[in-house]
C-alpha cells in the first residue's frame, strides 16, 4: 500500500495539518477501507476546532463517518471490493476517523452501502441523517400526533434539514426553527417544512401556551427549555444536540403537570440493528430532489478546518461531503 494524505491533529491544541502517512502509521483494525468519502459534522467542528474536549487522544486524526471500498478485511462479514459505512463508534474521538484516504476500522462499525446510495448520497446522510432518523423513530415509538406540529429546531442545520424532510415525507405537518429564517426560509419550505419561525425565546412562565405535538430539538440549553414548556400534553421531545449550550435551565411542571417526555438520542454507539433500521429507512424516504436541496458542497480534505469555523458559527445549511481524493 501507498503513502496516503490524512488530516491529523498531532496534540491538543495544535492545528488540523494535512500529512502524508505511512501504511505503518494505521491504528490496529479488522478491516483496511480505501476512504472515498467522509462528512463535515457539528461534532467534527468541534473537534477540529478543539472549541470543545472531543478528541480523547493524540494524535487523531477527526471524522465521524467514513464510505469506502474495503481493501482488506481479516472479518469473514466483510470482502475486498465491498462497499461500506461507518458512522460514530467514538471514530474521530478515541479512533482514527474519516478524513483520510485509507482506515482501518472494526468489522463491528461498519455497515454496506445500501444498493440504491451513491457514495455522496450515504454521505451526505452520514451521521446527521442517522441522528435524525433516530429521532424520529424515536417520537414515532412514543406515539407522536400529528394533530399539531412537530417542530425541528437548528432547522438549517445537517439534522435539522434532513428531519424536516423524512417527516414531511411522513405526513407530519413541521414547523421549522432557526435564527436564519428571514434568509433561509424558501429552503426550509422546500425542505418541506408547513410554517418557519425564528429561534424560541426564553419564556419565564414555569409553562406556556400548548404548541406543538412533539420536537426534535438540534440545540439545547435555553431553545430546549422554552421547548418543553410549550410541549402538548403528553407529547415528547427528542434531544440530539447542545449547539446552544449543554445547561437545562428548566422545571419538573412540564414532566409531572403535562406529561411531557424528553428523550435522548445517541447515534455513536446506537446498536447495529436499530442502525441497519434507521438506513434502511434512509433510503426508501430520501428522494433525489431532496439530495439535490440537502448537499451544500463537496469539498476536500484541506477545505475542512476553514469550513469547520463556518458550521460553528451557524454558517452551513444543509450537508457539507469531503471527498477525501479530491
Amino acid at each position: 500500500m501507498s503513502p496516503f494524505k490524512a488530516l491529523v491533529i498531532r496534540e491538543k491544541g495544535s492545528p488540523a495539518t494535512l500529512e502524508t502517512l505511512e501504511p505503518g502509521d494505521l491504528p490496529d483494525g479488522d478491516v483496511l477501507v480505501s476512504v472515498q468519502y467522509s462528512s463535515l459534522n457539528y461534532k467534527d467542528g468541534l473537534a477540529i476546532t478543539q472549541t470543545s474536549p472531543v478528541i480523547r487522544k493524540f494524535p487523531m486524526v477527526p471524522g465521524v463517518d467514513l464510505v469506502g471500498t474495503v481493501v482488506e478485511s481479516t472479518s469473514s462479514t466483510f470482502q475486498p471490493g465491498q462497499t461500506v459505512i461507518a458512522t460514530g463508534w467514538e471514530m474521530g474521538e478515541r479512533y482514527w476517523g474519516g478524513y483520510s484516504q485509507m482506515a482501518k476500522v472494526q468489522a463491528d462499525w461498519l455497515i454496506p452501502l445500501p444498493d440504491r446510495l451513491t457514495g455522496v448520497e450515504a454521505m451526505a446522510i452520514g451521521t446527521a441523517g442517522l441522528t435524525a432518523m433516530l429521532s424520529i423513530m424515536a417520537l414515532e415509538a412514543h406515539g407522536i400526533s400529528s394533530d399539531r406540529p412537530i417542530l425541528v429546531t437548528g432547522a438549517a442545520g445537517g439534522v435539522g434539514s434532513i428531519a424536516i424532510a423524512l417527516l414531511s415525507r411522513l405526513g407530519y405537518p413541521v414547523t421549522a426553527s432557526s435564527g436564519r429564517h428571514e434568509i433561509i426560509g424558501d429552503y426550509l419550505h422546500d425542505l418541506g417544512a408547513t410554517d418557519v419561525i425564528g429561534r424560541l425565546e426564553p419564556l419565564q412562565p414555569a409553562l406556556g401556551s400548548q404548541q406543538w405535538s412533539g420536537a426534535i430539538d438540534t440545540v439545547g440549553g435555553q431553545t430546549l427549555a422554552t421547548l418543553l414548556k410549550t410541549i402538548t400534553y403528553g407529547g415528547c421531545v427528542a434531544n440530539c444536540g447542545l449547539a446552544g449550550g449543554s445547561n437545562l435551565p428548566t422545571t419538573v411542571f412540564p414532566f409531572i403537570l403535562r406529561n411531557v417526555s424528553l428523550l435522548g438520542i445517541d447515534s455513536v454507539l446506537c446498536p447495529q440493528e436499530k442502525r441497519l433500521q434507521a438506513w434502511q429507512r434512509l433510503t426508501e424516504l430520501l428522494t433525489d430532489d431532496l439530495f439535490e436541496l440537502i448537499l451544500n458542497a463537496i469539498i476536500p480534505l484541506d477545505h475542512v478546518p476553514t469550513f469547520s469555523k463556518q458550521i460553528l458559527a451557524g454558517q452551513v445549511q444543509g450537508r457539507v461531503v469531503v471527498d477525501c481524493n479530491g
